[in-house]
């Protein structure tokens, strides 16, 4: 009886399949007039909003596989993410120092007791890392940590990746013979023939009974263009492969802490790692800052794009508020400061030489500047005193910098305001001729903040068609938004890693993948022209979108076109205004078979972009769009 049924439900189900495959929307015309260019397009226009948020930067983009490396993160069970170690019949304690560590950024350590131990029986302490360690074959880590010990007949340390499941030792060293005073210890760690994984652990033992007090910690692997404190190579290439234009640092909620104590301090970030004091973040763990301001800055330089820089503005998320005036000045100096490290001449400036010694001497691109973050949630109505406050000593400064606000301001016109959409997707669908009628006399928009809420950890396909909809008018009103950024960029997918839900690349310590919305963005912005031609949509779906954009110089067009329908949209396409049009073209499809597909860590590559020849092209030519598809139609015409 189940077993029938079971049968009858397939078979109604592929009936039902077929009907609706042979449904189709009302036939549309889009005309496109090629001569007729109404605007430019943003060169700036996609780019790259960053956040410490799901362990982005920490256990996601920055490299470092310890975890704790300071051991500012400790509670009432032990240390966290570090265990103690003994072999043999070795014996030790550890508890956390808080008043002895190697300078006085970090006046705290791991104190290890050893009670007994030998060089055949030593005792030690073994880090988990993030979720794991990723450890491939014919690998060199590249690893240093500080330590003092008691008494300087201890010994040296040994060090090892350990595999989890089997205690072997995958790559080992040894350190110097530790010495009584704090000092930087330094060590290679070269894996053979031996098979992948993230189940592994590094352990660090000594062979002498004694003292011994360890501090930052550290093990890289090979990073993005062998920065020598870079970023994971895999997700570096995620990033590169959206091709954006800028990216937004350091980050909203991140920029501002939850106190004004822990805010970003970026003159705390930058230095020596020794020198940096680590602070928490806003979603309750300890900032490393081992991705401090020169290293936000770094990665601009390898991805070839420009910084967007967002200075503190004197707000922080529990409500705390500097007012304009004497009390404000420190923070606007300070913002003066930053923007001098960045821009300074290395000769002539005191922050521009601090660049330069700090191994930088050319300075970085910049253009815009964002006083704060989401001030419209400070409601003591401080923000338009604070950001004018900001705005005459940075443009008395700087008067090539665009400054942009966070919020709307009645007293002034600021150069651009920055708005953020966290939607569904049919709110998007409803929101995509919000710009249409947006006064062009006002400030340009940064959409510096947006995303289509569905799905999770990463979005599905609904999350990518509501935010390929909404990017049919971010390129239809590129006049006016000079800048957008989708957020929350990353999300570590081990349990307890996300704090918020519909990200766009997802990864664990060994891989990474990216969402459904992450190839639209792709898409978009690979096939983006400089301008935009007058064009009109006439019938279809009330959910079918599209945008057109020309590069004139190339002899190119770009149509992207969106269905969130289930069933195909038939099409045709009037090219006027070309000379000629080619015969063929490229067609590059992104689709699902239902809005909750989605990719995941353990299936990355289950809805991508498929490439294939547009054929049958010419100066008027039919189309269909699937069902729910993201397409974009590349056309030579001149």
């Amino acid at each position: 009886m189940f077993k029938g049924f079971r049968v009858g439900a397939v078979t109604l189900s592929a009936v039902m399949l077929a009907a609706a495959s042979g449904a189709q929307n009302p036939k549309a015309t889009l005309s496109i007039q090629l001569d007729k260019p109404l605007h430019a397009v943003s060169p700036t226009l996609y780019g790259l909003m960053t956040e410490e948020i799901n362990y982005s930067y920490d256990g996601g983009l920055y490299a470092e596989m310890v975890r704790n490396r300071t051991f500012y993160d400790h509670g009432w069970s032990g240390v966290p993410h570090w265990n103690l170690v003994h072999v043999g019949n070795a014996d030790a304690i550890m508890t956390v120092d808080e008043t002895d560590g190697p300078s006085e950024a970090l006046p705290r350590s791991l104190l290890l007791n050893v009670s007994k131990a030998d060089p055949e029986n030593q005792a030690g302490v073994r880090n988990e890392g993030y979720w794991g360690m990723a450890v491939h074959p014919g690998t060199t880590y590249i690893g240093s940590f500080y330590a003092k010990a008691d008494t300087g007949d201890i010994g040296p340390i040994s060090i090892a990746l350990i595999g989890d499941n089997t205690g072997s030792a995958l790559a080992s060293a040894t350190s110097e013979p530790l010495t009584t005073v704090w000092k930087k210890y330094e060590f290679t760690l070269k894996t053979g023939n031996v098979e992948t994984s993230s189940e592994n652990h590094l352990r660090l033992t000594v062979g002498h009974a004694g003292k011994v007090w360890l501090s930052l910690v550290s093990l890289l692997p090979p990073t993005y263009k062998n920065r020598e404190n870079g970023n994971r190579i895999d997700l570096m290439e995620k990033l590169a492969a959206m091709h954006p234009q800028f990216l937004r640092l350091p980050g909203g909620n991140y920029l501002e802490g939850d106190t004004v104590e822990e805010r970003f301090d970026w003159k705390a970030t930058i230095g020596p790692m020794v020198d940096r004091p680590t602070h928490r973040s806003p979603w309750d763990y300890q900032s490393s800052d081992g991705l401090g301001l020169l290293e936000f800055l770094e990665w601009t330089e390898d991805l070839h794009i420009q910084p967007v820089l967002a200075v503190y503005a004197g707000y922080s998320l529990k409500g705390a508020h500097v007012p304009p005036g004497a009390g404000l000045s420190p923070y606007v100096n300070d913002a003066l400061d930053e923007i001098e490290f960045l821009t300074g001449d290395a000769a002539s400036t005191k922050w521009g030489a601090v660049r330069a010694k700090l191994g930088h001497p050319a300075p970085f691109p910049l253009t815009y500047v964002e006083i704060g973050n989401e001030d419209t949630f400070d409601h003591s109505g401080s923000y338009e005193g604070r950001y004018a406050q900001f705005y005459k000593a940075i443009k008395t400064r700087y008067p090539q910098l665009q400054l942009i606000a966070t919020m709307p301001l009645k007293q002034m016109k600021p150069d651009v305001v920055d708005d953020h959409y966290y939607q569904r997707a049919d709110e998007f669908f409803d929101l995509v001729k919000h710009y249409d009628s947006v006064d062009r006399n006002g400030p340009k928009i940064f959409v510096g903040e947006w995303a289509t809420r569905e799905g999770g950890p990463t979005t599905n396909f609904g999350a990518a068609l509501g935010d390929a909809a909404w990017m049919t008018s971010l390129e239809r009103n590129s006049d006016l938004i000079v800048m957008a950024s989708y957020a929350p960029l990353f999300v570590n997918v081990n349990p307890g890693g996300m704090q918020w839900e519909s990200d766009l690349i997802g990864y664990n310590a060994l891989s990474s993948y990216g969402a459904p919305s992450y190839y639209a963005q792709s898409m978009f912005a690979e096939y983006l022209g400089t301008e935009v031609p007058a064009s009109a949509l006439q019938g279809g779906s009330h959910r079918f979108f599209y945008s057109v954009t020309r590069d004139a110089a190339k002899g190119k067009v770009y149509l992207k076109l969106v269905n969130a329908n289930s069933t195909p949209q038939p099409l045709e396409i009037n090219l006027d205004g070309a000379g000629k049009v080619g015969e063929s073209g490229i067609l590059v499809t992104l689709g699902a078979a239902n809005p909750a597909e989605t990719n995941t860590i353990s299936a990355p590559t289950r809805i991508v972009p498929v490439k294939t020849t547009l054929k049958d092209v010419g100066s008027t030519f039919s189309h269909t769009v699937p069902g729910y598809s993201v397409q974009v139609l590349e056309i030579s015409a001149r």
